[in-house]
């Protein structure tokens, strides 16, 4: 059996692997691996330009101007994964709390329920 040396992720990076690879059902090692495989793929393409992808994702390029849907997919693919962890991220209800600001959200059954910090 091979043995796979461990590494350390910046906390980003493993914040959004948790996200993401909850969202599909992987850990975040095998989300890791994953978007390894992905990147090498998209870097190994001919037809992909990895500078133009950058570029849009950095905002600083739009996304009508990527030259093929290959490279439009990788971005949609990255949007997701981006959006999936600050998703996985907030807590208004505890930013709201901290204001002091009521909020309404539902309850198990799905009912609006109204939530007044200032009577907690």
């Amino acid at each position: 059996m091979r043995t796979v040396p461990p590494a350390r992720l910046p906390a980003d990076i493993y914040e959004k692997a948790a996200a993401a690879g909850a969202a599909s059902g992987r850990t975040v090692p095998q989300q890791v691996a994953y978007w390894a495989r992905i990147g090498a793929a998209v870097e190994d393409s001919p037809e992909v330009s990895q500078r133009d992808i950058e570029r849009v994702l950095a905002g600083q390029a739009p996304y009508d101007g990527l030259s093929n849907s290959r490279e439009k997919a990788t971005v949609r693919a990255q949007w997701d994964v981006n959006l999936a962890a600050r998703r996985a991220s907030l807590d208004l209800g505890a930013e709201f709390r901290a204001a002091g600001r009521t909020w309404t959200e539902a309850d198990h059954d799905g009912n609006p329920v109204t939530v007044d910090p200032t009577r907690q």
